[in-house]
C-alpha cells in the first residue's frame, strides 16, 4: 500500500519519510502526486488539524493520506504557541523570526520547561482513520544554537540532552523527537490495521 504525505513542509516530509522507511511503508509527496493544495489549519487541537489535512489530501488524491500537526507547548507561556506554532507572531515570521519572537517573550523567565507535541493522522479512502501522538519534553535554550532541523529546533533542548534539536544529527533527532515517537506508534498501529482491516478501537480508528 502506498501513502501520500499531506504536507508542503520539506522538513516534515523528509523526517516522516526517513522514520517510516525502515517499516517498509511506501510514501510519496503531494508534489509527486501532482497535488498543489495548501489546506488551512482551522482546528483547535493538533489532532483536529492533522485530521483536516489528511482528509483533504485523501479526497484529492484517492490515496491513503498521512498528515502531521505538531507544535511547541511552553509552560511559562500558558501552553503557547501550541497549535499556533507556525503562525506565532502573526504568521509572517520565518524560522529564525519565530525563535527570536519566542525568546523575546521569555526574556528573564527562569521557568523554561516545554514540550514538542505531534499528532499523526492517516485517512483511508474508505473512511477509516488511524491516529497516534508523541511528545518530547525538554526546555527552551537561552539562545538559538545549531543549524539543523527546522522550526523551533535551535531553541529546544530535549530532556536528558545537552544540545538543541538543531545540533543533533537527523538520526539522533528522530530517535528523541515527538514526531519520531508518534510515527513509530503509528507504524505499529498500522500493522494491526492492515492485519485486521475491519478493526475499530476507540479513537485510534474511527
Amino acid at each position: 500500500m502506498k501513502f501520500i504525505i499531506a504536507t508542503n513542509n520539506t522538513g516534515k516530509l523528509r523526517e516522516i519519510s526517513d522514520i517510516l522507511s525502515p517499516f517498509g511503508i511506501d510514501v510519496i509527496s503531494q508534489a509527486e502526486a501532482g497535488i498543489d493544495l495548501d489546506v488551512p489549519e482551522t482546528g483547535e487541537t493538533f489532532f483536529e488539524n492533522a485530521l483536516i489535512k489528511a482528509k483533504a489530501i485523501c479526497e484529492a488524491s484517492g490515496m491513503p493520506a498521512i498528515a502531521d500537526d505538531s507544535g511547541l507547548v511552553v509552560e511559562a507561556l500558558g501552553g503557547a504557541p501550541g497549535v499556533y506554532s507556525k503562525r506565532y507572531g502573526g504568521g509572517n515570521l520565518d524560522d529564525a523570526g519565530l525563535c527570536a519572537f519566542l525568546l523575546q517573550n521569555m526574556k528573564n523567565m527562569e521557568q523554561r520547561r516545554a514540550k514538542f507535541v505531534c499528532s499523526i493522522v492517516c485517512v483511508f479512502p474508505d473512511g477509516r482513520v488511524l491516529s497516534a501522538e508523541g511528545e518530547c519534553r525538554g526546555k527552551i535554550a537561552a539562545e538559538p544554537l545549531g543549524s539543523g532541523g527546522f522550526g523551533y529546533d535551535p531553541v529546544f533542548i530535549p530532556e536528558g540532552a545537552e544540545k538543541t534539536m538543531a545540533q543533533l544529527t537527523p538520526d539522533e533527532k528522530n530517535s528523541l523527537s515527538h514526531r519520531g515517537a508518534a510515527i513509530r506508534e503509528f507504524a505499529g498501529r498500522l500493522g494491526l490495521l492492515t492485519q485486521a482491516p475491519g478493526l475499530v478501537q476507540g479513537s485510534d480508528c474511527l
